[in-house]
């Protein structure tokens, strides 16, 4: 038994029914290429050589013309997406340049804040020094009122006691 008998045979079960529908299918084709074999005899025009040659040549320009304006056409795209890219990068760059400004004047302006607390500061500190001085002397002052206080009443007790 031949390859083609198995196949043919059902020894896969639908082999059969696939072998008819591919011998179906090469008979169609062969009758297409038959009328295609027609056809162009009947409508092709034969010419000589060099008009061949130039109406390649020309197919060949044709087909280069084609492909350069499709590159002009993607180039042109890249072109439009370079300059929106570009757009865009000059209108991040002064946002961010505004924002540095802005930060730049708010640290200026949290400097002066600063300078000035430490003017404050500094009165308060010499109002403070001024203020512990003014009482250690009136504590120097109330030592000596105290001592005398003590001897005036020694003293009277002194006196008293005569």
């Amino acid at each position: 038994m031949t390859e083609r008998d198995k196949i043919a045979g059902g020894g896969g079960g639908g082999g059969g029914e696939r072998w008819n529908a591919a011998m179906g299918n090469l008979t169609e084709m062969g009758a297409n290429l038959d009328a295609i074999q027609k056809f162009l005899s009947k409508k092709a025009v034969f010419v000589d050589d060099e008009t061949f040659t130039r109406a390649s040549l020309t197919a060949d320009q044709a087909r280069s013309i084609k492909t350069l304006e499709q590159r002009v056409e993607t180039l042109e795209r890249e072109l439009d997406a370079a300059i929106s890219a570009s757009a865009r990068a000059r209108t991040e760059k002064r946002q961010a340049e505004a924002a540095q400004k802005a930060a730049e004047l708010r640290t200026q302006e949290i400097t002066k804040e600063l300078e000035n607390t430490a003017k404050v500061f500094e009165l308060h500190m010499e109002e403070l020094r001024a203020k512990q001085e003014e009482i250690g002397k009136k504590d120097s002052e109330i030592k000596v009122l105290e001592a005398i206080i003590q001897t005036l009443s020694v003293n009277q007790s002194g006196t008293a006691s005569d």
